[in-house]
């Protein structure tokens, strides 16, 4: 079993000391959050809190995706970085794959591509583009991605993206996993046929079960020879004999966190409380598994 650490929306004075912290437990990755920006007027719901709310998000910090992993990456040496998600299908996929590619040169493989669908128009809207047809935009986003971090030449020709032969260099030198987020079935669909893996975003765990019970049905058709990562967040992950019965269910890696992020305002827990957080779990789960 592997570890991800995950912290979002708090102090970014904290992420450098969180990620040497998390390095030095025992960790093997960290996520990434991912935010634009915040609309002053939405109706739209946000499909992770029990009651649709999204205010939480209303002044909270988000540092860019790839600008954080790459000032992690250069503090650490071992740790892994994962977008939890990045909203792929709003920005232009080749400078998704350039600046993908590129952290992933820099930092030695230790970065990999956690994508997925914004269920928000406003995204869409303030990035201009589409929101209709948003889950094929995503697959060609996906496919453009892959074949320009492998460092060959590369071109496209698609609904929504023609791209000629190009080359982009460096690039990593073993493959960048891609990873899906999701719940819905398409989301399921997407990873094993487009990626690499699967990113569970938490919820009840009948929920978990049937999500499991699906990708079980779905693998079987899968054309890749590259180990397929499951990625959860579940409270099983918080004992020894908890992750045992994840790792029986084909886990790869379990998603942690130590705070409930979906609180509206500033996040108050000071750095120290965060540290003995990871310190402890190291010590009870991590050590012990």
């Amino acid at each position: 079993m592997r570890f991800t650490y995950a912290e979002a929306m708090t102090d970014p004075a904290h992420y450098v000391p969180l990620a040497q912290a998390a390095e030095a437990a025992g960790f093997h990755s960290m996520s990434i959050a991912d935010s634009i920006a915040y609309p002053e007027e939405s109706d739209s719901t946000y499909p992770y809190t029990p009651d649709g709310s999204r205010e939480f998000l209303d002044g909270k910090p988000f540092i860019e995706t790839f600008v954080l992993s790459a000032a992690l990456a250069a503090v650490t040496t071992t740790l892994r970085f994962t977008p939890f998600v990045i909203k792929l299908p709003i920005r232009p996929p080749v400078l998704v794959a350039k600046q993908a590619s590129s952290l992933a040169a820099l930092s030695g493989n230790r970065f990999a591509l956690g994508v997925g669908v914004s269920p928000w128009p406003e995204d869409f809207e303030i990035m201009g583009v589409p929101f209709e047809r948003r889950g094929r935009r995503m697959d060609e986003c996906i496919e453009i991605v892959r074949g320009l971090c492998t460092g060959e030449y590369f071109e496209y020709h698609g609904e929504f993206y023609d791209i000629p032969r190009i080359k982009m260099t460096p690039a990593p030198t073993e493959p960048m996993p891609i990873l899906v987020g999701g719940h819905s079935d398409a989301a399921l669909r997407r990873a094993v046929r487009l990626c690499d893996g699967w990113m569970h975003a938490g919820g009840q765990p009948e929920e978990l079960d049937r999500m499991l019970a699906r990708l079980d049905e779905l693998l079987p058709e899968r054309d890749s020879s590259i180990p397929f990562e499951i990625h959860v967040a579940s409270l099983d992950a918080y004992t020894p004999d908890g992750i045992k019965r994840l790792e029986d269910r084909g886990i790869t890696d379990v998603i942690v966190g130590f705070r409930y992020h979906y609180t509206v305002g500033p996040d108050t827990e000071p750095l120290e409380r965060k540290l003995t957080a990871i310190e402890r779990y190291a010590e009870s789960v991590i050590a012990k598994c």
